[in-house]
C-alpha cells in the first residue's frame, strides 16, 4: 500500500505542473492580454490567486506522498 501512496504522489505533481501550465497558458496570459474589463479581472485573479493555490497544494501533497510521510509506519 506504501508503493501505491508513493506512485500517487508522483500523480500528484506531475497533476500539479499540469494545472500550472494549463493555469497560465490557457486560462491566465490569454485572459489578461484581452481588452475586454472582465476578462483582465478573471486573468488577475487565476493567474495571481488560483494558480498558486492550486499547484502548491498538489505539489506538497504530492511531495508528502512521495517521501512517506503518510505512511502507517511513522505513526
Amino acid at each position: 500500500m506504501n508503493a501505491v501512496k508513493q506512485i500517487l504522489g508522483v500523480l500528484w505533481i506531475i497533476l500539479a505542473l499540469a494545472a500550472a501550465y494549463f493555469c497560465v497558458f490557457e486560462f491566465g496570459l490569454p485572459k489578461l492580454l484581452s481588452d475586454k474589463q472582465d476578462d483582465l479581472v478573471f486573468g488577475i485573479i487565476i493567474l495571481f490567486i488560483l494558480t498558486p493555490l492550486i499547484v502548491l497544494g498538489l505539489g506538497t501533497f504530492g511531495y508528502f506522498a512521495v517521501i512517506g510521510e503518510y505512511n502507517k509506519e511513522k505513526l
